[in-house]
């Protein structure tokens, strides 16, 4: 945590103030989990969302909060509402920007394929426009793994990455998960009404008639193999590898990951001397499954942690 006995107990302090505000947002988060997951995202946010121009794409985005400038990019079919109920503890220490990616949320899509080295040109392009220096990139599942390729293709933009249940390997998920993902296509729109992406699309969308245009995109996406092994060993911006402990993934996947980047080969040491190289870390979040990541206090007082304490 720190590079000196005394200043990692003086971080551990801060470390435990910062968790010990989010016992409230536990607490409503657990009581309140059933009817997130199943009904709605909505975020209690005020808001005070703008559009950026970039690559073609008319790019929704808030900005939330005051302090280091932090990206915050969500999961797949979603948007960045699916974040309220940690986002104001995020937006304690940080000025949080939240876009919408590509076809999602508020953002129309455009006619281009869906890939995560397109939307993390985005994310550099809004870096960018709004003349941030060195943001930390913070996402989750997709956005995470727009979090990884942004770290990766333009490292320059980027002070540190956060990715939560970001997988590396199509082939590390569960079978069950990667059938289910097969399934994903305009003809699944029908039977989706139910479900908080489909509410939330129809509820802010420029064009509500495009969930099954997106449906097909994503689904066309994780249809295909892929291994980003070699970026994320090539990562040169400190990153931090989150995942729940009941994730789409098992946290075996999650612990090759941290080694990947010099993670877990040889104990820390009194003085962190044996901590990876780069800056990187794990967190493995208990209780948490994938469907429960993004509002996570547990997932927001890691990411501080690391954000914060560790500079």
């Amino acid at each position: 945590m720190s590079s000196a006995w005394m200043p990692g107990l003086t971080g551990m302090t801060r470390t435990e103030d910062t968790i010990a505000r989010t016992d409230d947002t536990i607490a409503r988060t657990d009581d309140q989990r059933s009817d997130t997951m199943t009904t709605t995202w909505r975020s209690e946010a005020p808001n005070n969302g703008r559009y950026a121009d970039v690559n073609g794409l008319h790019l929704y985005y808030e900005t939330h909060g005051t302090g280091r400038p932090l990206i915050l990019l969500h999961g797949g079919l979603g948007s960045g509402e699916m974040f309220g109920p940690v986002l104001p503890l995020l937006a304690e220490r940080h000025q949080v920007i939240v876009p919408d990616l590509q076809g999602h949320g508020r953002t129309a899509d455009i006619g281009r394929p869906f890939d995560l080295a397109s939307l993390a040109d985005d994310v550099a392009a809004l870096i960018d426009h709004l003349g941030l220096d060195r943001p930390d990139v913070v996402g989750f599942s997709v956005g995470g793994g727009v979090a990884l390729h942004v770290a990766a293709r333009h490292p320059d933009k980027v002070g540190r990455a956060v990715a939560a249940s970001a997988y590396i390997r199509s082939d590390a998920v569960y079978a069950e998960i990667r059938g289910q993902q097969g399934q994903v296509n305009a003809a699944a729109a029908e039977f989706m009404k139910e479900t908080p992406m489909y509410e939330l699309y129809q509820r802010v969308a420029p064009r509500p008639e495009d969930f099954p245009r997106l449906l097909d995109k994503v689904g066309a996406w994780m249809a295909k193999d892929f291994d980003f092994t070699d970026l994320v060993r090539g990562l040169q911006v400190p990153t931090l590898i989150v995942a729940g402990d009941a994730d789409m993934a098992p946290p075996s996947h999650f612990v090759e990951v941290f080694a990947l980047l010099d993670g877990g080969q040889r104990d820390g040491g009194w003085m962190n001397e044996g901590r990876p190289k780069g800056g990187h870390a794990l967190a493995i979040i208990p209780g948490c499954t994938h469907y429960s990541m993004a509002e996570s206090p547990l997932f927001a007082a890691a990411t501080l942690n690391f954000l914060n304490e560790q500079r």
